[in-house]
């Protein structure tokens, strides 16, 4: 797969990603994976990391060990631990909203899964006619 050309939003801002990563229509939990709190919801998502929306602006460079608990077949969700480091935090458009960019150092292979699965849900795939 070729790398994408690099993105350039309307201030000038060149996205430095070499692949594009999914918005999500329904947003997704995240929770602390050691006090079970949730921390916001997940605005986009992308193989190696995800911009969270939240209520409080995180700490830059930190570790966090994180949770999702997606719906399942059982009563249980599916529950996916991993552990992100946060690059940048910025105020949302809402307010009282934060944006931060985080990537995955930990279960890395599990959270890959998660974004091509729903890369795969939000696609549209239209046969070629022969």
């Amino acid at each position: 797969m070729l790398p994408l050309p690099p993105l350039v939003d309307p201030s000038g801002h060149q996205d430095q990603r070499l692949i594009s990563r999914q918005q999500l229509t329904g947003y997704l939990q995240v929770f602390n994976a050691h006090t079970g709190k949730p921390m916001g919801f997940i605005g986009n998502i992308s193989r190696d990391g995800f911009m969270l929306i939240s209520s409080l602006p995180l700490l830059l460079g930190a570790a966090y060990s994180m949770q999702l608990r997606l719906p399942s077949d059982s009563s249980d969700p599916d529950i996916i631990n991993f552990t992100a480091v946060s690059h940048w935090c910025r105020a949302d458009e809402t307010p009282g909203h934060y944006d931060s960019g985080f990537s995955i150092t930990e279960n890395h292979r599990s959270f890959a899964a998660l974004a091509d699965a729903l890369e795969r849900y939000f696609s549209f795939s239209h046969p070629v006619d022969a």
